[in-house]
């Protein structure tokens, strides 16, 4: 809602700059979308080491 909002705002104020921002919004969200599926994976990998360095205490503990 408030992007919505500051579009407009920016629309009135400057529409070439807010045309060019809905043109280049799309495309810099396909060019960030493999370093989120990057960040996606490495964290699941270091949940997994997590999960199996703490694991012998989980067992000795007795949960």
């Amino acid at each position: 809602m408030v992007g919505c909002l500051l579009w407009a705002i920016l629309f009135a104020l400057s529409w070439p700059l807010a045309l060019f921002f809905v043109i280049l919004y799309p495309i810099a969200w396909l060019l960030l979308l493999p370093l989120r599926l990057l960040g996606i994976g490495i964290v699941g990998v270091l949940e997994i080491l997590r999960v199996i360095i703490l694991l012998p205490l989980r067992i000795f503990q007795g949960r």
